[in-house]
């Protein structure tokens, strides 16, 4: 695909348009935008991103209900927390992530927390050194470091997808998106620098593989991890150094029913 300057002036403007602090209020970033503290934004980030299925105002609801379970401190909660205190967590759910997932949530936020500083590391197992991190390795490592610890549930599997399992990976490459990209915009985050935008792949929901064939950015029929590494090469001729900054344009644009 050559680069269609039509195409990327006009998407530039839509994300102008849609990277901007209005966006936040009705999206699940809203949740670890509450929080000010790096591991409180990185738990609850995390977690919306993954409970980022169905109508977005539920998803928001169902995380501050999590929010308030965990007394509001989510970090000081899962470092600090005693076998009774798990009582508050009891009955959770949202669509099919339940109390038996989040438990087992904390307890690997916990077993991490105790080693290192930030969640960036979990996804640079085995990449520490590297100047340019592998993707789809780290999403892979990622998963198999997310269930090392003994006897998690199997059930919870389901919640944590990777390449290898030829998934989008949606969610967590929304996740890594809200860490990695920096603008001034401040909707991203931006407070992870080890990662770095240039080697995101962009989420590709519904809402975004819909407008992306229209604009012939996918078209591979299937929607698997390939369907979203040919989005974003096609997107790194737009912008090589952030191509996921058009992550706004398509989602805005299919979710506000402009396209």
């Amino acid at each position: 695909m050559a680069v269609d300057f039509d195409l990327k002036d006009f998407l530039d403007k839509k994300v102008d348009e849609y990277n901007q602090p209005g966006f936040i209020p009705n999206d699940p970033i809203s949740i670890p935008h509450q929080f000010s503290a790096k591991q409180d934004i990185e738990i609850m980030g995390f977690l919306a991103s993954i409970m980022a299925w169905g109508q977005r105002k539920t998803i928001i609801n169902k995380c501050n209900e999590l929010v308030a379970r965990m007394d509001g401190s989510p970090y000081d909660y899962i470092v600090n927390h005693q076998e009774q205190d798990l009582k508050t967590l009891l009955g959770f759910k949202h669509r099919t992530f339940n109390d038996t997932d989040i438990l087992y949530f904390v307890s690997f936020f916990k077993h991490h927390y105790q080693h290192f500083e930030s969640l960036e590391d979990a996804f640079l197992v085995g990449q520490e050194n590297r100047e340019e991190v592998d993707l789809e390795m780290a999403l892979n490592a990622f998963k198999t470091y997310f269930f090392s610890l003994p006897d998690y549930p199997v059930r919870t599997r389901k919640h944590i997808s990777s390449p290898a399992q030829k998934s989008t990976v949606k969610r967590i490459n929304m996740f890594l998106r809200w860490m990695v990209r920096k603008d001034t915009k401040g909707v991203d985050f931006g407070i992870w620098h080890r990662l770095s935008p240039k080697d995101l792949i962009c989420p590709c929901d519904v809402h975004v593989e819909r407008v992306a064939r229209k604009f012939g950015l996918i078209t591979l029929d299937k929607v698997n991890w390939k369907t979203a590494q040919e989005l974003t090469a096609n997107l790194r001729l737009l912008d090589p150094l952030d191509p996921v900054k058009y992550d706004f344009a398509l989602f805005g644009l299919g979710v506000e029913g402009e396209m």
